[in-house]
């Protein structure tokens, strides 16, 4: 038996390391315009008939009547539609490969409760096989998160073309994470089953929670006093790794769904000063006038989900993203579930737009909205003058699983290969049975 778990280990470690051949694009200079197109710029204005000039890898000009030389490079995409490069705002993507099955594969979280000074950007994974099927859907930057303990580390951006980590960092740690406990006990296979006997939790899950909370917040007091000190006798790793925290160069990521749980973080943002932004926020919509009140902005994690509790209406992760719109909030929409593997961001800002947003409004939480909440937005999430040049062109409307062809994509000006492994396979079994 030993032996059979062993060949099959090795066939899909090797399958693993086979690359397709897909490649990081080199940079490109000069001038590449793009002519004829629909613009969805990203901040809710649609330019029709437009050009974009590119000129080194950032956005010259975008608009009409831009001339365009005749030795020029140019995409001529008449009767397209040309979108900011999507932003997936919180991911494991590069970090988890196969949830399960194949631990060597996975690099996304550390031993123990208390890891700010682990670092995601160094156990990212530029090859994997899963970074490809979100460019070919338009995904062209992610924010890759640590997991695990209360406080899991840093997170940082990175554009999906690039031959390593330091390639691929488009904003360096830009933010802590925390995972607050929940409060509610979570039926299941480790949680117990209601009216099973001996299946209950020992212990009293509003007071454990309570007591890990005073030690988060003991924690952080521990870290002000030090950081304040002026020198320090021995080098405290822990403590130095949240000093971004303290002078705002960074951002306290807090996951909880909860409303109990997020008032929690609006009191860290407020006894300790942090810039947060709150990751999951199932609940978010039932605060949303106190979470704007408080500049909390949200990061809704899945959309394609069921509700949190049994009495909650079964739309409720549709229509999230129209109340907090409603209400002012500072949002994003994320896609986290593992069995597409993040892929499907464009197709849960659809279903928001089904439950009231309008579509440039959908376009905008997967475009511009993280990439304010993640700072980059200086860089990257419209078509605007002095922006990166991270566009995305399509045969039909990108948040339409029916329509949406992405066709053309460009990183900092690079037209990227949007092949992949999934492609591949279905090229050549077409072929195979003469199905082409």
């Amino acid at each position: 038996m030993k032996k059979i778990f062993f060949i099959l280990s090795f066939f899909i470690t090797a399958n693993l390391s086979a690359q397709e051949d897909v490649y990081p694009v080199p940079a490109t200079t000069g001038l590449i315009f793009i002519t004829n197109a629909t613009i969805h710029v990203g901040n809710g204005q649609v330019i029709n008939n437009g050009t974009i000039k590119i000129n080194n890898g950032k956005i010259e000009e975008a608009g009409t009547n831009i001339s365009v030389p005749a030795d020029a490079k140019v995409f001529d995409v008449k009767g397209k539609q040309v979108y900011p490069g999507m932003i997936l705002p919180n991911t494991d993507v590069g970090l988890r490969e196969i949830g399960s099955g194949v631990r060597g594969s996975n690099d996304y979280s550390e031993i123990g409760e208390y890891n700010p000074s682990i670092r995601s950007i160094v156990a990212y994974n530029s090859d994997s096989k899963i970074i490809n099927t979100l460019k070919a859907n338009g995904i062209l930057l992610a924010c890759v998160a640590p997991q695990g303990g209360v406080i899991s580390g840093s997170s940082s951006v990175v554009q999906l073309d690039a031959w390593n980590w330091e390639d691929a960092a488009y904003k360096m740690e830009n933010g802590i994470h925390l995972t607050l406990p929940s409060f509610i006990v979570r039926f299941g296979r480790r949680g117990g089953f209601p009216g099973v006997p001996g299946t209950q939790p020992q212990t009293d899950p509003v007071k454990e929670a309570l007591d890990k909370i005073a030690g988060i917040k003991d924690f952080f007091t521990q870290a002000k006093a030090y950081l304040q000190e002026p020198a320090h006798k021995e080098t405290n790793l822990k403590f130095e790794a949240v000093k971004g925290l303290f002078d705002k160069s960074q951002t306290f990521f807090v996951h909880c769904e909860l409303v109990k749980e997020m008032m929690i973080a609006v009191d860290f943002a407020k006894e300790f000063g942090f810039k947060t932004v709150i990751i999951g926020g199932t609940d978010s919509w039932k605060i949303a006038d106190y979470l704007k009140q408080n500049n909390i902005a949200v990061i809704l994690n899945e959309m394609h989900t069921l509700p949190v509790m049994q009495d909650d209406d079964v739309d409720e992760a549709y229509k999230a993203p129209y109340l907090l719109q409603q209400a002012g909030v500072m949002y994003c929409i994320s896609d986290a579930d593992e069995m597409s593997r993040y892929r499907n961001l464009a197709f849960n800002a659809g279903v928001a737009v089904a439950y009231g947003l309008t579509k440039e409004q959908a376009l905008e939480a997967i475009t511009l909205s993280p990439a304010k909440i993640l700072g980059i937005d200086d860089r990257t999430g419209t078509l605007e003058k002095g922006k990166d040049a991270n566009i995305v062109v399509s045969d039909g409307d990108i948040l339409d699983m029916k329509t949406s062809n992405v066709i053309y994509a460009f990183i900092q000006g690079r037209q990227i290969n949007l092949d992949n492994k999934q492609k591949q396979l279905y090229e050549k079994y077409m072929t195979k049975y003469g199905l082409k």
